[in-house]
């Protein structure tokens, strides 16, 4: 009997996740599988649903628009924070993420985009927002 992903199972599989014009960002084929929970957080849920129905053995390349991966791009998560307000002897500088927590005590990560005199300007999307990916899978094991 095939065994068929389901969205609640455990599944063991390879990998692949790129950029549209093919530059991978991560892939596990070339190494160890990965083995996921589905319906648990470990995959975000658009790629979860992509694997549901697939069977062991099966190879499937997904390309996803952004508003099905990583969501559009939004200038209104770009803040300026004022120097002063980061905390003593942290690294503000290009390039850097940082992690900030919000007034309810949630914590996101920050890029910092660009450092000024006063202000550095801090990009609270996800790195892929706004991009089209390919999700590629090739589905080992099922439970």
């Amino acid at each position: 009997m095939t065994q068929i992903v389901q969205p609640d199972s455990l599944v063991t599989l390879h990998y692949r996740i790129s950029l549209d014009n093919g530059q991978s960002l991560i892939s596990t084929f070339e190494t160890t599988p990965a083995t996921m929970h589905l319906g648990r957080g470990d995959l975000l849920p658009t790629l979860e649903r992509c694997l549901a129905g697939t069977a062991v053995g099966e190879h499937h390349t997904f390309l996803l628009q952004p508003d099905e991966a990583f969501g559009a791009y939004r200038d209104d998560l770009v803040e300026k924070v004022r120097l002063e307000d980061f905390p003593d002897g942290a690294a503000v500088e290009p390039l850097v993420i940082m992690e900030f927590t919000a007034p309810d005590g949630t914590r996101y990560p920050g890029l910092i985009r660009e450092v000024g005199d006063t202000h550095a300007t801090i990009d609270f999307n996800h790195p892929l927002a706004g991009k089209a990916i390919r999700f590629e899978v090739q589905i080992i094991g099922v439970n």
